[in-house]
């Protein structure tokens, strides 16, 4: 949807869990990823021993203070944190054009009145409201918004997700 060119990038894999986006960038050419994730043991076999990839577990992203070089993307799927929290620190280590692709889940930044039985978020508006959120609080430290969709995957319980992607101006 947003034609973002990984070829040849330096890309942050942020939640890289078992390496689902990391697959994805490997397939279109990322030079290295470095995948980072608070839990560990989770990555797939393949995506661990892949030498473009440097995995980089239980390390929480908003202490992460450097990479051995700086990124041009960061992918961020992150869970029990707000999107919000970890903006920082992300900007702190990508390039001065520096891209990111933010999979927004309104689970996690709605308020936990706001989240319904099980983890559900299903108002429109609250998915508005949190979209709405995220996409100020990267304005504020200095991103531009290039463009949201909704995922076309679920959420783990069913819940509708977004992909926001974002350019550092």
């Amino acid at each position: 949807h947003f034609a973002v060119d990984v070829k040849d990038l330096v890309v942050l894999d942020a939640g890289l869990s078992t390496g689902g986006f990391t697959d994805c960038l490997l397939q279109r050419g990322a030079r290295r990823v470095y995948g980072v994730d608070v839990g560990y043991g989770q990555v797939h076999e393949k995506i661990g021993n892949d030498p473009r990839v440097v995995v980089i577990e239980r390390t929480n992203l908003r202490y992460l203070d450097q990479l051995p070089e700086k990124i041009d993307l960061a992918t961020l799927d992150l869970s029990f944190i707000s999107l919000t929290k970890v903006i920082g620190a992300v900007k702190h280590l990508l390039k001065p054009e520096g891209q990111i692709v933010a999979l927004i889940k309104p689970q996690f930044e709605a308020s936990r009145y706001e989240v319904g039985k099980g983890g559900i978020v299903r108002d429109p508006a609250i998915h508005q409201k949190v979209i709405t959120k995220v996409t100020e609080a990267l304005i504020q430290e200095g991103f531009s918004f290039h463009g949201i969709v909704e995922s076309p995957l679920k959420g783990a319980t069913g819940n509708i997700e977004f992909l926001g992607y974002f350019k550092l101006n």
